[in-house]
């Protein structure tokens, strides 16, 4: 009775061990047919040429080689006094502009107005006068008095003191109107371009200063105090410390063991340290153009390039530096075996 006690507890335990023996080599013949995923690449070199967009002669150079730069520091600057010049030759044509405007929509003056009009009454005074004399002639003339030479000369005096009333008065017209709206139109037309023109010219003049996009650090200076340089001629070359990308490759068959947004640990030969990354973009096409008919050994030399972000990179992680990548095995991204049919 107490043997058979004994004996069921041990055939358990023996069951357990033997499921639990059967498990981890299960697991472990998994893990040897799904190792981690070991990659190779680059820290990619990302380096930035700076130059002036206008031409000019360089007035400072604030940094050196190996200097570290924050965005927005002013690294080199133009001599600005050309720049200055035209500026205010741009100001001031756009002050003659406005006051041209301005004039034109205000009209003549009052007592232009008033000029105008005394010129009518002038005119109409003479036309009267006029008048009156080449009446006289003609009855003169009718009682042969007067010649025809003095009769024509009477008429003509008339009509010509006529056609000055009828301008002496177009001319209050226009006055006491203004400008036309087609002058007003072309005036403010001017006034516009010569504002372009001012606005072209300050952006000039602000390119004489030359500003770091982002944090960096200088790697070249190509150019000194006095240098003549040209618009787009490089002065500085400054290498990005932020964000630090990793190029690596990846063959076809791996391909489904990652995705972008993996979570991935890089490796160099120079530290121990473990750095973070994430893969930011899979190349949606092949790096190699493949032949015409694919055999299934053609298709596994196939490489994808993959970019990965670091986070936690440091000054140690230099640029151009090899490093290898490696992705923790994970079975919703393993290659799936598809059933034969």
């Amino acid at each position: 009775m107490i043997k058979t006690f004994f004996s069921k507890p041990i055939k358990w335990l023996v069951v357990v061990a033997v499921i639990a023996l059967v498990g981890w080599f299960w697991q472990q013949s998994k893990t040897v047919e799904n190792p981690n995923l070991l990659l190779y690449g680059n820290v990619d070199i990302r380096e930035v040429q700076l130059a002036f967009r206008q031409p000019g002669r360089i007035e400072t150079m604030l940094f050196d080689e190996g200097d570290s730069v924050q965005a927005g520091d002013r690294m080199a600057t133009l001599d600005a006094q050309p720049y200055q010049e035209a500026l205010r030759v741009a100001e001031a044509t756009v002050a003659l502009a406005e006051a041209e405007l301005a004039k034109m929509k205000r009209g003549l003056r009052p007592q232009e107005i008033s000029q105008a009009e005394q010129n009518v009454n002038q005119a109409l005074a003479i036309e009267r006068d006029t008048e009156s004399n080449y009446r006289r002639q003609h009855d003169l003339y009718e009682t042969g008095l007067s010649s025809q030479r003095a009769l024509d000369a009477a008429r003509a005096a008339y009509e010509q003191a006529v056609a000055q009333v009828k301008s002496a008065r177009a001319a209050l017209s226009q006055a006491v109107e203004g400008f036309r709206g087609e002058d007003i139109a072309a005036a403010e037309a001017r006034l516009a371009s010569a504002q372009a023109h001012q606005a072209q010219v300050a952006t000039a003049l602000a390119d004489t200063e030359l500003v770091a996009p982002s944090e960096g650090t200088v790697i070249t200076r190509t150019r000194e105090p006095g240098s003549m340089v040209t618009s787009q001629q490089t002065v500085y070359s400054l290498s990005l410390n932020s964000p630090v990308y990793v190029r690596a490759y990846i063959g076809e068959q791996q391909l489904g063991r990652i995705a972008p947004g993996t979570q991935v640990k890089v490796y160099s030969d120079s530290s121990s340290k473990t750095y973070v990354g994430q893969v930011g973009f899979i190349s949606p096409r092949a790096e190699f153009t493949p032949k015409t008919v694919e055999t299934t050994d053609l298709r596994t030399d196939l490489v994808y390039r993959l970019r990965i972000v670091v986070t936690n990179a440091d000054k140690a992680l230099r640029q151009g530096m090899p490093v290898t990548i490696e992705v923790e095995n994970d079975w919703s991204l393993a290659p799936k075996t598809v059933p034969e049919h």
